[in-house]
């Protein structure tokens, strides 16, 4: 077949599909075929946005403005539509606000998308609620982009006012150069010693969002470019880490339902938008439309691009990025996070260095490997030493303890006291990964709430098989996995399918090996050579692993110290950089991030607001 006919097709095909009635969320998945034009790309691309918009918009009943929200509203305007009922809606929208940031940022692109659309009586009713509904700020890094975008737009909507029209008294000037100097320090801790709310399947939209607005409507030039180089930053750091535009490995953030089906978050929709390899998540994540009301001020750079869909074999990834603020009981504000991902074709392994890293929602490990369609799909494999406390939430939140750990549980996060959790760090857990082998190690002492380990087998496995030796054998898709408990244990039914392991022991832990089919003549020789390979384990005194891997490395780990390869002791601090892999590397610091694939580069300096595109000349 000719390629570039090849290509077209493909281009067409990705155009149809956008302009018609079936959502691309309910549609077969997109093929995972590379598209070299830049032309078709951008075609592609825009008519994606255009199908997340025209399908928001389509929402609202006609004759009935009870259907008529917020982003309905918004995809309205984009489009140029019905700018007399959207003016009306929002005035009756605007007597009762709620949602704090999550309302300020969908007004703020209403704000500026209907310019030239709303009436004088609708853009009067959003100046009011901006004097007299007073939004929170939130206590979160994704709050704070959203709200400090807003009050910086908006008091550049707004220019010259006193105190007296704005909710927090404070002037238009006030709040833009508050607004102006956060964002700023937020780019500079980010490029510098990472994200704190890094790669999170869901909040990856509330930093992506934020930043287009500041790339589409900021006046100032600097803060313009600021916020694009920003948005490249975000996409970046998301296409490297990603199976068919699936988030892989560990997050600081996602929920008990995208643990376990790693499609289904609004990452996704990232995924399907941007490199148009996966297919995006109902109504199109929720908060994505708010993107695409302004996706065609922005053009995905084409080295991100290759980065996430155009890879050249097997490769390693590192990161750097940092815990969120830490209120209490640590020496440190923002402790280092040591992440590592090791990606092929067929699946991916990715980790954090284990310990209490985030609150909540922080997931630590996971192997995920490739499916033809994701959607109600577990591939994935993991464990978690699951555990609660009212000292890991106050040394993040400021709230009072008493009540907090059953608060939780009520706003978002029902399993965040239940042993069976399969979601959330631990200050007992360590864990270490050499290629696509992972030890986690755990030692919770006595006293403590679940003592005991939790691993997830999912209920798409195409096989499951206890063997003598002690390991337990599976296969998801292409992948085969080999999974070694420390300690015995037993099985558990799922509500949402498939088992959980629960080992419940103090000293524990869980040692995986995954490898591609395609590496064994079958599944047999498989389990033979995992069996060969030179294995010591020892719970007490404190839990610890010798293993040689099927890569051929002799791993050490004991809980408590550092790991060593070859008998080399591992030395985080020195040997992990912000990024570091063959597609993205920064050094700690730096302010800049450079991103290579083949003959592109792409330089993002921070400090100077600049970018530099290149191409290697052989």
């Amino acid at each position: 077949m000719n390629p570039i006919r090849s290509l077209l097709g493909f281009g067409l095909f990705g155009m149809a599909l956008a302009g018609q009635a079936q959502p691309s969320f309910t549609a077969p998945p997109p093929s995972t075929t590379v598209v070299a034009d830049a032309s078709l790309r951008r075609a592609a691309y825009l008519a994606r946005v255009q199908e997340a918009i025209t399908w928001r918009a389509s929402q609202a009943k006609p004759g009935d403005p009870a259907t008529v929200g917020l982003a309905d509203i918004a995809a309205k305007l984009a489009l140029g539509q019905d700018a007399a009922l959207c003016s009306a809606r929002l005035v009756e929208l605007m007597k009762a606000p709620t949602g704090d940031m999550f309302w300020m940022f969908p007004v703020t692109a209403i704000s500026y998308l209907g310019r030239d659309q709303l009436s004088t009586e609708a853009k009067a009713a959003v100046r009011e609620a901006w004097r007299t509904y007073m939004p929170l700020r939130g206590d979160t890094e994704n709050h704070w982009a959203m709200y400090y975008t807003s009050m910086y737009l908006m008091a550049q909507l707004w220019p010259g006012e006193a105190g007296d029209r704005w909710f927090n008294g404070k002037s238009s000037q006030e709040n833009f150069e508050e607004a102006r100097d956060y964002l700023i320090h937020w780019s500079k801790l980010t490029t510098t010693i990472g994200q704190g709310e890094y790669d999170c399947t869901h909040y990856i939209g509330e930093y992506s969002i934020p930043m287009l607005y500041l790339a589409t409507w900021a006046a100032d030039p600097a803060m313009r470019q600021r916020g694009h180089m920003m948005l490249d930053y975000v996409m970046a750091d998301y296409a490297v880490e990603t199976l068919n535009g699936i988030y892989i490995g560990s997050h600081a953030r996602t929920d008990d339902k995208t643990v376990l089906e790693k499609w289904n978050g609004l990452s996704s929709f990232f995924g399907w938008l941007m490199l148009g390899n996966c297919p995006p998540t109902a109504a199109y994540g929720g908060w994505g439309p708010y993107f695409a009301v302004a996706a065609k001020n922005y053009e995905l750079p084409e080295v991100i691009y290759r980065i996430g869909t155009d890879r050249a074999g097997t490769y390693t990834h590192l990161e750097r990025k940092r815990t969120r603020h830490r209120w209490r009981y640590s020496d440190e504000r923002n402790p280092a996070v040591y992440k590592t991902t090791y990606v092929t074709k067929d699946y991916a392994v990715g980790s954090d260095q284990g310990g209490l890293l985030q609150p909540i929602q922080q997931h630590s490990w996971d192997v995920t490997w490739a499916v033809p369609d994701p959607r109600g799909v577990h591939n994935t494999l993991f464990s978690t030493q699951p555990h609660y406390s009212t000292r890991e939430l106050m040394m993040y939140f400021t709230e009072m303890p008493d009540s907090m750990p059953a608060a939780v549980t009520f706003q978002g996060k029902p399993t965040y006291i239940s042993e069976a959790k399969l979601l959330g760090g631990s200050p007992y857990e360590q864990i270490f990964q050499q290629d696509d082998t992972v030890i986690s190690l755990s030692d919770v002492p006595a006293g403590e709430n679940f003592q005991q380990v939790n691993g997830f087998f999912s209920k798409d496995l195409a096989r499951l098989e206890e063997d003598p030796s002690g390991w337990i054998f599976v296969q998801g898709g292409k992948t085969y996995i080999a999974y070694r408990p420390l300690a015995a244990y037993e099985w558990k039914p799922l509500d949402e399918g498939g088992k959980r392991l629960r080992s419940p022991h103090a000293k524990n832990g869980t040692l995986v090996q995954a490898a591609a089919e395609s590496e064994f003549k079958d599944w047999e020789a498989f389990k033979s050579a995992i069996r060969a390979l030179p294995l010591e384990i020892k719970l007490t005194p404190k839990p610890g692993v010798k293993f040689t891997t099927l890569r051929g490395k002799k791993i050490e780990c004991v809980y408590g110290a550092a790991p060593k390869v070859d008998g080399r002791i591992l030395n985080y601090a020195k040997e992990w950089t912000l990024f570091k892999g063959p597609y993205l590397n920064a050094d700690v610091g730096s302010g800049t991030l450079t991103m290579t694939h083949g003959k592109l580069k792409r330089v993002l300096d921070f400090n100077t607001l600049t970018i530099a595109d290149s191409v290697t000349v052989p």
